[in-house]
């Protein structure tokens, strides 16, 4: 794939995944997803390695001129019918080894993104999106598409369901890291995911999220 460069000229560059990177990205997760490792719910060595095996150019980090891996995001393609069909990411996944991955398929799915801490809202999330979206245009995919954990719903679930929260969210009445970040980038909400992932901070709920490609061709 072509390197992309970041915007903020510290040399950050987002390349396809190899096997030297996955001891990195797993300390990433570490970090980047505290909440979630806590109960052991971020990447293994033995899934990041079927990643590579099974869609190489689907698998993406985001390194430093030092090979520091700032971020990472994994992909796979499927399939699904009905179109914004339930699902958990566990059943997306093939829980975490993507070998339901098919290239017949028609959507890439983001089963993860993530950037260090340090280095939030330093365009380095885009970066990777972009890098995705670069894919499924290559790849002619119809769409990419999401399951989107609603990060600071805990803070209103008292208060609203998720779905209320979301909307929000999409006004512009409350600020979501994860889903106001994928407005951002392009995607449409579509509905509300139930039991997505076991999570305490979205309690479970995530977005249904879709990014159309605008060059695909039947």
């Amino acid at each position: 794939m072509t390197e992309l460069f970041d915007p903020h000229t510290t040399g950050v560059k987002v390349r396809n995944t190899i096997k030297n990177d996955i001891p990195k990205i797993i300390d990433l997760d570490k970090q980047s997803f505290p909440f979630l490792a806590k109960y052991g719910n971020i990447w293994k060595q033995e899934e990041l390695n079927s990643h590579l095996e099974i869609f190489p150019e689907g698998q993406f980090v985001a390194v430093e001129p030092d090979g520091t891996v700032v971020g990472s995001a994994s992909t796979l393609i499927v399939s699904l019918d009905p179109e914004y069909k339930e699902h958990t990411w566990i059943d997306i996944t093939a829980n975490g080894m993507f070998t339901n991955h098919s290239y017949d398929g028609d959507s890439l799915y983001g089963a993860d993104i993530s950037s260090h801490p340090k280095h939030r809202h330093e365009g380095i999330g885009s970066m990777l999106y972009a890098a995705r979206k670069d894919l499924a245009m290559k790849l002619n995919l119809r769409r990419m598409i999401a399951g989107g954990r609603l990060f600071n719903y805990c803070d209103y679930a008292d208060k609203m369901p998720a779905l209320e929260y979301a909307q929000k969210v999409i006004r512009g009445e409350l600020k979501d890291p994860v889903l106001s970040f994928e407005l951002d980038n392009g995607f449409k909400f579509i509905k509300i995911l139930n039991n997505y992932l076991d999570d305490v901070r979205s309690l479970n709920y995530a977005s249904f999220i879709e990014w159309l490609n605008p060059k695909f061709h039947q």
